[in-house]
Protein backbone atom coordinates (compact mmCIF):
# COMPACT_ATOMS: atom_id res chain seq x y z
CA UNK A 1 0.00 0.00 0.00
CA UNK A 2 2.95 2.47 1.10
CA UNK A 3 4.60 1.67 -2.29
CA UNK A 4 1.18 2.01 -4.32
CA UNK A 5 1.08 5.59 -2.53
CA UNK A 6 4.87 6.41 -3.34
CA UNK A 7 4.99 5.31 -6.99
CA UNK A 8 1.08 7.18 -8.07
CA UNK A 9 1.03 9.78 -5.57
CA UNK A 10 0.57 12.17 -8.04
CA UNK A 11 -2.45 10.95 -10.39
CA UNK A 12 -3.93 9.73 -6.47
CA UNK A 13 -3.85 13.70 -5.40
CA UNK A 14 -5.09 14.62 -8.67
CA UNK A 15 -8.05 12.33 -8.02
CA UNK A 16 -8.83 13.47 -4.32
CA UNK A 17 -8.29 17.16 -5.64
CA UNK A 18 -11.65 16.66 -8.07
CA UNK A 19 -13.49 14.52 -5.53
CA UNK A 20 -12.87 17.28 -3.13
CA UNK A 21 -13.54 19.94 -5.41
CA UNK A 22 -16.84 18.56 -7.09
CA UNK A 23 -18.27 18.33 -3.13
CA UNK A 24 -17.22 21.84 -2.81
CA UNK A 25 -18.49 23.00 -5.91
CA UNK A 26 -21.91 21.09 -5.09
CA UNK A 27 -22.07 23.34 -1.71
CA UNK A 28 -21.30 26.64 -3.98
CA UNK A 29 -17.74 26.99 -3.22
CA UNK A 30 -15.91 27.34 -6.01
CA UNK A 31 -12.51 28.72 -4.95
CA UNK A 32 -10.46 25.81 -4.30
CA UNK A 33 -9.74 25.36 -8.21
CA UNK A 34 -7.35 28.73 -7.50
CA UNK A 35 -5.42 26.23 -5.87
CA UNK A 36 -3.39 25.09 -8.74
CA UNK A 37 -2.82 28.60 -9.32
CA UNK A 38 -1.81 29.64 -6.33
CA UNK A 39 0.75 26.52 -6.25
CA UNK A 40 2.35 27.81 -9.64
CA UNK A 41 2.67 30.92 -8.44
CA UNK A 42 4.16 29.66 -5.28
CA UNK A 43 6.45 27.54 -7.37
CA UNK A 44 7.29 30.84 -9.44
CA UNK A 45 8.45 33.16 -6.93
CA UNK A 46 10.54 30.29 -5.75
CA UNK A 47 12.40 28.99 -8.98
CA UNK A 48 11.88 32.13 -11.49
CA UNK A 49 10.90 35.45 -10.00
CA UNK A 50 12.50 36.96 -12.90
CA UNK A 51 10.19 34.83 -15.77
CA UNK A 52 7.10 35.93 -13.19
CA UNK A 53 8.01 39.52 -13.38
CA UNK A 54 8.41 39.21 -16.91
CA UNK A 55 4.86 38.00 -17.24
CA UNK A 56 3.47 40.62 -15.32
CA UNK A 57 4.95 43.05 -17.54
CA UNK A 58 3.58 40.79 -20.53
CA UNK A 59 -0.27 40.63 -18.41
CA UNK A 60 -0.42 44.50 -17.48
CA UNK A 61 -2.08 46.34 -20.57
CA UNK A 62 -4.26 43.00 -20.45
CA UNK A 63 -5.28 43.38 -16.44
CA UNK A 64 -8.48 44.34 -15.28
CA UNK A 65 -9.21 45.93 -12.54
CA UNK A 66 -12.39 44.75 -10.20
CA UNK A 67 -13.76 47.89 -9.42
CA UNK A 68 -14.94 48.54 -13.22
CA UNK A 69 -16.26 45.18 -13.22
CA UNK A 70 -18.38 46.78 -10.74
CA UNK A 71 -17.12 44.17 -8.00
CA UNK A 72 -17.73 45.47 -4.33
CA UNK A 73 -15.64 48.20 -5.49
CA UNK A 74 -12.49 46.32 -4.88
CA UNK A 75 -9.87 48.80 -7.09
CA UNK A 76 -7.51 45.77 -7.31
CA UNK A 77 -6.40 44.48 -11.13
CA UNK A 78 -5.80 40.99 -11.37
CA UNK A 79 -3.66 39.49 -12.38
CA UNK A 80 -1.09 41.73 -11.90
CA UNK A 81 -1.33 43.80 -8.49
CA UNK A 82 -1.80 40.28 -6.34
CA UNK A 83 1.34 39.06 -8.62
CA UNK A 84 3.25 42.03 -7.17
CA UNK A 85 2.16 42.14 -4.17
CA UNK A 86 3.94 38.51 -3.80
CA UNK A 87 6.79 39.53 -5.25
CA UNK A 88 6.94 42.54 -2.92
CA UNK A 89 6.90 40.66 -0.07
CA UNK A 90 9.78 38.20 -1.12
CA UNK A 91 11.66 41.14 -2.14
CA UNK A 92 11.57 42.26 1.13
CA UNK A 93 12.61 39.05 2.90
CA UNK A 94 14.97 38.67 0.49
CA UNK A 95 16.40 42.11 1.64
CA UNK A 96 16.26 41.04 5.14
CA UNK A 97 17.83 37.66 4.97
CA UNK A 98 20.89 38.44 2.23
CA UNK A 99 23.22 41.79 1.33
CA UNK A 100 23.45 41.72 -2.03
CA UNK A 101 20.16 41.57 -3.44
CA UNK A 102 20.23 44.55 -4.73
CA UNK A 103 23.62 46.03 -6.32
CA UNK A 104 24.96 48.60 -3.44
CA UNK A 105 25.29 51.06 -6.56
CA UNK A 106 21.85 51.38 -7.23
CA UNK A 107 21.37 52.05 -3.18
CA UNK A 108 23.26 55.29 -3.89
CA UNK A 109 22.15 56.21 -6.93
CA UNK A 110 20.43 59.91 -6.77
CA UNK A 111 17.34 58.48 -8.52
CA UNK A 112 16.70 55.77 -5.80
CA UNK A 113 17.73 58.28 -2.60
CA UNK A 114 14.87 60.89 -4.19
CA UNK A 115 12.58 58.14 -4.48
CA UNK A 116 12.95 56.87 -1.14
CA UNK A 117 12.46 60.72 0.02
CA UNK A 118 8.83 60.33 -1.57
CA UNK A 119 8.03 57.20 0.05
CA UNK A 120 9.35 58.25 3.68
CA UNK A 121 7.55 61.65 2.74
CA UNK A 122 4.25 59.64 2.44
CA UNK A 123 4.73 57.95 5.27
CA UNK A 124 4.84 60.79 7.07
CA UNK A 125 1.71 62.60 5.76
CA UNK A 126 -0.23 59.77 6.64
CA UNK A 127 -0.17 60.45 10.44
CA UNK A 128 -1.78 64.48 9.12
CA UNK A 129 -3.98 62.37 6.40
CA UNK A 130 -8.06 63.40 6.33
CA UNK A 131 -8.54 59.66 5.79
CA UNK A 132 -5.67 57.54 7.17
CA UNK A 133 -7.21 54.09 5.85
CA UNK A 134 -6.99 55.40 2.00
CA UNK A 135 -4.00 56.73 2.69
CA UNK A 136 -2.10 53.94 3.62
CA UNK A 137 -3.44 51.97 1.14
CA UNK A 138 -2.02 54.41 -1.79
CA UNK A 139 1.21 53.96 0.28
CA UNK A 140 0.83 50.01 0.09
CA UNK A 141 0.31 50.01 -3.53
CA UNK A 142 3.50 52.62 -4.43
CA UNK A 143 5.54 50.34 -2.45
CA UNK A 144 4.67 46.77 -4.71
CA UNK A 145 5.03 49.04 -7.75
CA UNK A 146 8.04 50.27 -6.72
CA UNK A 147 9.20 47.26 -5.15
CA UNK A 148 8.79 45.10 -8.14
CA UNK A 149 9.14 47.62 -10.81
CA UNK A 150 12.05 49.83 -9.56
CA UNK A 151 14.40 47.64 -7.61
CA UNK A 152 13.34 44.52 -9.06
CA UNK A 153 13.70 45.57 -12.41
CA UNK A 154 17.47 47.21 -11.76
CA UNK A 155 18.47 43.35 -11.27
CA UNK A 156 16.54 42.09 -13.78
CA UNK A 157 17.91 44.68 -16.32
CA UNK A 158 21.26 43.77 -15.67
CA UNK A 159 20.69 41.06 -18.18
CA UNK A 160 20.40 42.21 -21.48
CA UNK A 161 18.26 40.58 -23.09
CA UNK A 162 15.67 40.86 -20.51
CA UNK A 163 16.07 45.10 -21.04
CA UNK A 164 14.22 43.86 -24.36
CA UNK A 165 12.10 41.70 -23.25
CA UNK A 166 10.64 44.39 -21.39
CA UNK A 167 9.78 46.59 -24.29
CA UNK A 168 8.52 43.78 -26.42
CA UNK A 169 6.17 41.96 -23.65
CA UNK A 170 4.42 44.99 -22.92
CA UNK A 171 4.19 46.07 -26.73
CA UNK A 172 2.78 42.10 -27.09
CA UNK A 173 -0.15 43.04 -24.45
CA UNK A 174 -0.69 46.29 -25.50
CA UNK A 175 -1.32 45.67 -29.13
CA UNK A 176 -4.45 43.01 -28.47
CA UNK A 177 -5.68 45.69 -26.65
CA UNK A 178 -5.15 48.14 -29.84
CA UNK A 179 -6.27 45.83 -31.78
CA UNK A 180 -9.28 44.58 -29.81
CA UNK A 181 -10.27 48.74 -29.42
CA UNK A 182 -9.50 49.29 -33.16
CA UNK A 183 -11.88 46.28 -34.48
CA UNK A 184 -14.41 47.26 -31.60
CA UNK A 185 -14.05 51.42 -32.76
CA UNK A 186 -14.54 50.01 -36.42
CA UNK A 187 -18.45 49.76 -35.62
CA UNK A 188 -18.90 53.11 -34.92
CA UNK A 189 -16.95 54.78 -37.68
CA UNK A 190 -14.57 55.63 -35.62
CA UNK A 191 -16.67 58.79 -33.77
CA UNK A 192 -14.94 60.35 -31.34
CA UNK A 193 -17.57 60.07 -28.40
CA UNK A 194 -16.93 55.93 -28.47
CA UNK A 195 -13.33 56.57 -28.56
CA UNK A 196 -13.86 57.64 -24.29
CA UNK A 197 -14.82 53.89 -23.64
CA UNK A 198 -14.19 51.14 -26.64
CA UNK A 199 -11.06 49.66 -24.70
CA UNK A 200 -12.99 48.85 -21.64
CA UNK A 201 -12.44 46.86 -19.80
CA UNK A 202 -8.96 47.03 -20.14
CA UNK A 203 -8.17 50.73 -19.94
CA UNK A 204 -10.60 52.67 -18.16
CA UNK A 205 -11.18 55.93 -20.68
CA UNK A 206 -9.00 57.02 -23.44
CA UNK A 207 -6.72 59.74 -21.47
CA UNK A 208 -4.87 56.79 -19.79
CA UNK A 209 -5.28 54.52 -23.11
CA UNK A 210 -3.44 57.22 -24.77
CA UNK A 211 -1.02 57.96 -22.50
CA UNK A 212 0.32 54.18 -22.27
CA UNK A 213 0.59 54.34 -26.34
CA UNK A 214 2.69 57.54 -26.19
CA UNK A 215 4.93 55.65 -23.18
CA UNK A 216 6.12 52.87 -26.14
CA UNK A 217 5.82 55.02 -29.00
CA UNK A 218 9.47 56.18 -29.04
CA UNK A 219 10.58 52.08 -28.65
CA UNK A 220 8.34 51.31 -31.48
CA UNK A 221 10.17 53.61 -33.70
CA UNK A 222 13.27 52.98 -32.36
CA UNK A 223 13.10 48.61 -33.06
CA UNK A 224 12.83 49.61 -36.64
CA UNK A 225 16.42 50.31 -36.99
CA UNK A 226 17.64 48.57 -33.68
CA UNK A 227 20.83 47.37 -34.36
CA UNK A 228 20.84 43.63 -33.68
CA UNK A 229 17.57 43.09 -34.58
CA UNK A 230 16.91 40.33 -37.44
CA UNK A 231 15.56 41.35 -40.46
CA UNK A 232 11.66 39.72 -39.69
CA UNK A 233 11.92 41.50 -36.31
CA UNK A 234 12.23 44.70 -37.50
CA UNK A 235 9.29 44.27 -39.87
CA UNK A 236 7.25 43.34 -36.90
CA UNK A 237 8.63 46.49 -35.44
CA UNK A 238 7.06 48.46 -38.45
CA UNK A 239 3.71 46.66 -38.01
CA UNK A 240 3.63 47.40 -34.58
CA UNK A 241 4.70 50.89 -35.03
CA UNK A 242 1.44 50.81 -37.83
CA UNK A 243 -1.02 49.92 -34.76
CA UNK A 244 0.66 52.35 -32.27
CA UNK A 245 0.16 54.94 -34.66
CA UNK A 246 -3.33 54.29 -34.85
CA UNK A 247 -4.24 53.38 -32.06
CA UNK A 248 -2.93 56.78 -30.76
CA UNK A 249 -4.48 58.75 -33.70
CA UNK A 250 -8.06 56.77 -32.44
CA UNK A 251 -7.71 57.11 -28.96
CA UNK A 252 -8.29 61.30 -29.52
CA UNK A 253 -6.02 61.76 -26.73
CA UNK A 254 -4.68 65.44 -27.60
CA UNK A 255 -2.08 64.71 -24.19
CA UNK A 256 -0.61 62.12 -25.75
CA UNK A 257 0.07 63.65 -28.85
CA UNK A 258 1.71 66.49 -26.94
CA UNK A 259 3.73 64.22 -25.20
CA UNK A 260 4.90 62.59 -28.44
CA UNK A 261 6.00 66.24 -30.01
CA UNK A 262 7.83 66.95 -26.72
CA UNK A 263 10.04 63.57 -26.62
CA UNK A 264 11.10 64.49 -30.28
CA UNK A 265 12.28 68.13 -29.01
CA UNK A 266 14.08 66.25 -26.60
CA UNK A 267 15.76 64.25 -28.89
CA UNK A 268 16.55 67.11 -31.69
CA UNK A 269 17.90 68.83 -28.53
CA UNK A 270 20.36 65.76 -27.63
CA UNK A 271 20.66 65.45 -30.91
CA UNK A 272 22.27 68.85 -31.89
CA UNK A 273 23.69 68.95 -28.67
CA UNK A 274 22.24 72.15 -27.50
CA UNK A 275 23.69 73.07 -24.07
CA UNK A 276 20.90 73.32 -21.37
CA UNK A 277 21.67 76.66 -20.32
CA UNK A 278 20.84 77.31 -23.67
CA UNK A 279 17.11 75.49 -23.38
CA UNK A 280 16.46 76.77 -19.66
CA UNK A 281 17.52 80.24 -21.29
CA UNK A 282 14.46 80.11 -24.21
CA UNK A 283 12.36 78.64 -21.51
CA UNK A 284 12.84 81.42 -19.44
CA UNK A 285 12.23 84.16 -21.96
CA UNK A 286 9.31 82.34 -22.90
CA UNK A 287 7.53 82.23 -19.49
CA UNK A 288 8.55 86.03 -19.31
CA UNK A 289 7.17 86.62 -22.88
CA UNK A 290 3.82 85.35 -21.32
CA UNK A 291 3.69 86.66 -18.08
CA UNK A 292 3.91 90.11 -19.75
CA UNK A 293 0.84 89.38 -22.54
CA UNK A 294 -0.68 86.94 -19.98
CA UNK A 295 -3.94 88.95 -20.22
CA UNK A 296 -3.85 88.83 -24.51
CA UNK A 297 -2.94 85.42 -24.75
CA UNK A 298 -5.60 84.52 -22.12
CA UNK A 299 -8.14 86.90 -24.96
CA UNK A 300 -6.96 85.43 -27.79
CA UNK A 301 -7.23 81.62 -26.31
CA UNK A 302 -10.67 82.73 -25.59
CA UNK A 303 -11.63 83.02 -29.06
CA UNK A 304 -10.90 79.67 -29.88
CA UNK A 305 -14.40 77.71 -29.94
CA UNK A 306 -13.19 74.73 -31.47
CA UNK A 307 -14.69 71.82 -29.53
CA UNK A 308 -13.25 68.01 -29.42
CA UNK A 309 -14.62 65.99 -32.53
CA UNK A 310 -14.27 63.41 -35.32
CA UNK A 311 -12.47 66.08 -37.34
CA UNK A 312 -8.58 65.95 -36.09
CA UNK A 313 -7.44 69.43 -37.18
CA UNK A 314 -10.42 70.76 -34.96
CA UNK A 315 -9.20 68.09 -32.61
CA UNK A 316 -5.94 69.22 -32.49
CA UNK A 317 -6.85 73.31 -32.56
CA UNK A 318 -9.16 72.45 -29.51
CA UNK A 319 -6.12 72.29 -27.47
CA UNK A 320 -6.35 75.89 -26.40
CA UNK A 321 -9.81 76.22 -26.41
CA UNK A 322 -10.45 77.57 -22.55
CA UNK A 323 -13.29 78.80 -22.86
CA UNK A 324 -16.42 76.29 -24.11
CA UNK A 325 -14.58 72.67 -24.21
CA UNK A 326 -15.49 70.85 -21.22
CA UNK A 327 -12.89 68.89 -20.81
CA UNK A 328 -10.54 71.68 -21.02
CA UNK A 329 -12.34 73.69 -18.19
CA UNK A 330 -12.86 70.79 -16.00
CA UNK A 331 -9.17 70.56 -15.57
CA UNK A 332 -8.76 74.12 -14.54
CA UNK A 333 -11.57 72.98 -12.32
CA UNK A 334 -9.55 70.34 -10.76
CA UNK A 335 -6.39 72.38 -10.76
CA UNK A 336 -8.23 74.89 -8.99
CA UNK A 337 -9.71 72.41 -6.26
CA UNK A 338 -5.82 71.26 -5.80
CA UNK A 339 -4.78 74.99 -5.05
CA UNK A 340 -7.43 75.78 -2.75
CA UNK A 341 -6.85 72.53 -0.98
CA UNK A 342 -3.35 73.22 -0.73
CA UNK A 343 -4.29 76.84 1.26
CA UNK A 344 -5.56 75.09 3.84
CA UNK A 345 -3.50 72.18 4.16
CA UNK A 346 0.12 73.76 2.95
CA UNK A 347 3.35 71.50 4.33
CA UNK A 348 1.60 68.04 4.69
CA UNK A 349 -2.05 68.03 2.85
CA UNK A 350 -5.18 65.86 2.55
CA UNK A 351 -3.08 62.55 2.92
CA UNK A 352 -1.68 60.69 -0.14
CA UNK A 353 -4.87 59.38 -2.18
CA UNK A 354 -7.70 61.50 -0.96
CA UNK A 355 -7.90 64.50 -3.30
CA UNK A 356 -10.54 62.36 -5.03
CA UNK A 357 -12.16 62.15 -1.76
CA UNK A 358 -12.38 65.61 -0.67
CA UNK A 359 -12.08 67.88 -3.68
CA UNK A 360 -16.00 68.29 -3.67
CA UNK A 361 -16.46 71.62 -1.18
CA UNK A 362 -13.40 73.15 -3.26
CA UNK A 363 -15.01 73.61 -6.58
CA UNK A 364 -16.52 77.01 -7.14
CA UNK A 365 -19.44 78.03 -8.89
CA UNK A 366 -17.68 80.23 -11.48
CA UNK A 367 -15.43 76.62 -12.19
CA UNK A 368 -18.08 74.17 -12.48
CA UNK A 369 -18.49 72.72 -15.92
CA UNK A 370 -21.29 70.33 -17.55
CA UNK A 371 -19.47 67.08 -16.52
CA UNK A 372 -18.32 68.61 -12.84
CA UNK A 373 -20.39 66.56 -10.12
CA UNK A 374 -21.92 67.71 -6.84
CA UNK A 375 -20.50 64.87 -4.84
CA UNK A 376 -16.28 65.01 -6.45
CA UNK A 377 -16.84 61.60 -7.95
CA UNK A 378 -15.00 62.57 -10.93
CA UNK A 379 -11.83 61.40 -10.25
CA UNK A 380 -8.38 63.00 -9.65
CA UNK A 381 -6.41 66.17 -9.99
CA UNK A 382 -5.39 65.23 -14.02
CA UNK A 383 -1.95 66.77 -12.53
CA UNK A 384 0.93 64.13 -11.32
CA UNK A 385 2.21 67.82 -9.94
CA UNK A 386 -1.06 69.29 -8.27
CA UNK A 387 -2.10 66.22 -6.93
CA UNK A 388 0.84 65.44 -4.93
CA UNK A 389 0.78 69.48 -4.09
CA UNK A 390 -2.97 68.61 -2.89
CA UNK A 391 -1.94 65.41 -1.11
CA UNK A 392 1.48 66.45 0.33
CA UNK A 393 1.89 69.61 0.69
CA UNK A 394 4.54 71.44 -1.28
CA UNK A 395 7.15 68.82 -0.37
CA UNK A 396 5.02 66.38 -2.05
CA UNK A 397 5.22 68.29 -5.42
CA UNK A 398 8.91 69.60 -5.17
CA UNK A 399 9.85 65.68 -4.49
CA UNK A 400 7.95 65.03 -7.72
CA UNK A 401 9.59 67.92 -9.90
CA UNK A 402 12.61 66.83 -8.25
CA UNK A 403 12.73 62.82 -9.66
CA UNK A 404 12.10 64.04 -12.75
CA UNK A 405 14.77 66.50 -12.72
CA UNK A 406 16.97 63.72 -11.51
CA UNK A 407 16.02 61.29 -13.93
CA UNK A 408 16.40 63.80 -16.90
CA UNK A 409 19.83 64.44 -15.66
CA UNK A 410 21.24 60.47 -15.33
CA UNK A 411 19.34 60.04 -18.90
CA UNK A 412 20.98 62.97 -20.50
CA UNK A 413 24.54 62.82 -19.17
CA UNK A 414 24.37 58.92 -19.72
CA UNK A 415 23.46 59.05 -23.49
CA UNK A 416 26.13 61.85 -24.11
CA UNK A 417 28.76 59.80 -23.20
CA UNK A 418 27.69 56.13 -24.40
CA UNK A 419 28.88 54.81 -27.68
CA UNK A 420 26.77 54.12 -30.20
CA UNK A 421 24.69 50.88 -30.24
CA UNK A 422 21.82 48.83 -28.96
CA UNK A 423 22.16 50.05 -25.15
CA UNK A 424 22.13 53.42 -26.48
CA UNK A 425 18.85 53.44 -28.48
CA UNK A 426 17.47 51.47 -25.73
CA UNK A 427 18.11 54.29 -23.22
CA UNK A 428 16.81 56.49 -25.57
CA UNK A 429 13.23 54.63 -25.63
CA UNK A 430 12.91 54.67 -21.91
CA UNK A 431 14.23 58.05 -21.78
CA UNK A 432 11.37 59.37 -24.44
CA UNK A 433 9.06 57.07 -23.65
CA UNK A 434 9.42 58.87 -19.96
CA UNK A 435 9.48 62.32 -21.62
CA UNK A 436 6.26 61.80 -23.00
CA UNK A 437 4.52 61.39 -19.87
CA UNK A 438 6.42 63.70 -17.92
CA UNK A 439 4.55 65.81 -20.36
CA UNK A 440 1.59 63.85 -20.22
CA UNK A 441 2.07 64.57 -16.42
CA UNK A 442 0.71 68.31 -16.38
CA UNK A 443 -3.14 67.33 -17.62
CA UNK A 444 -3.41 63.50 -16.28
CA UNK A 445 -2.34 61.26 -13.49
CA UNK A 446 -2.05 57.46 -13.71
CA UNK A 447 0.28 56.89 -11.22
CA UNK A 448 -1.82 55.09 -8.97
CA UNK A 449 -2.35 52.57 -12.31
CA UNK A 450 -0.75 49.20 -13.49
CA UNK A 451 -0.93 50.50 -16.46
CA UNK A 452 1.14 53.43 -16.31
CA UNK A 453 3.34 52.26 -12.69
CA UNK A 454 4.71 49.50 -14.77
CA UNK A 455 6.27 51.69 -17.61
CA UNK A 456 7.07 54.35 -15.66
CA UNK A 457 9.18 52.74 -12.41
CA UNK A 458 10.64 49.93 -15.45
CA UNK A 459 12.06 53.01 -17.64
CA UNK A 460 13.32 54.80 -14.83
CA UNK A 461 15.26 51.65 -13.33
CA UNK A 462 16.29 51.19 -16.96
CA UNK A 463 18.09 54.88 -17.06
CA UNK A 464 19.73 54.04 -13.83
CA UNK A 465 21.14 50.75 -14.95
CA UNK A 466 22.55 52.19 -18.07
CA UNK A 467 23.76 55.08 -15.72
CA UNK A 468 25.90 52.43 -13.75
CA UNK A 469 26.80 50.45 -16.88
CA UNK A 470 28.47 53.51 -18.76
CA UNK A 471 29.72 55.09 -15.45
CA UNK A 472 32.01 58.84 -16.29
CA UNK A 473 35.45 58.50 -17.03
CA UNK A 474 37.73 59.72 -14.47
CA UNK A 475 40.97 61.54 -15.74
CA UNK A 476 44.28 60.02 -15.67
CA UNK A 477 46.68 61.32 -13.63
CA UNK A 478 49.35 63.54 -14.98
CA UNK A 479 52.32 61.80 -15.27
Amino acid sequence: MVRILRDHWIPIACVLFLLVNGVLLANEFPWLLLLPLVALVAWALIAAADRLLLFIVFATPLSINLEQLDLGGVGVSLPTEPLMVALMLLFLLKLGLEKNVIDARVWRHPVTVVIGVQLLWMAVCIITSSMPMISVKYLAARLWFVSTMYFLCTRLFENEGHRHRFFWLYLGGLSVVILYTLVRHASFHFEQDPAHWVMEPFFKDHTSYGAIIAFFFPFAVTAVSMPGYSAGRKAFAIVLLIVLTLGMIFSYTRAAWVGVVGAFGMLMILRLRIPGWLVAAAALVVGSIYLVNQEQITIALGRNHDESSDDLGKHVSSIGNISSDASNLERFNRWNCALRMFELKPFTGWGPGTYMFQYAPFQAAEDRTIISTNFGTGGNAHSEFLGPLAEQGLPGMIIVIALIAVSCRTAIRAWLRMPKGADRRLLGAAFFGLITYYIHGTLNNFLDLDKASVPFWGFTALLVVMDLKYPERTKEPSV
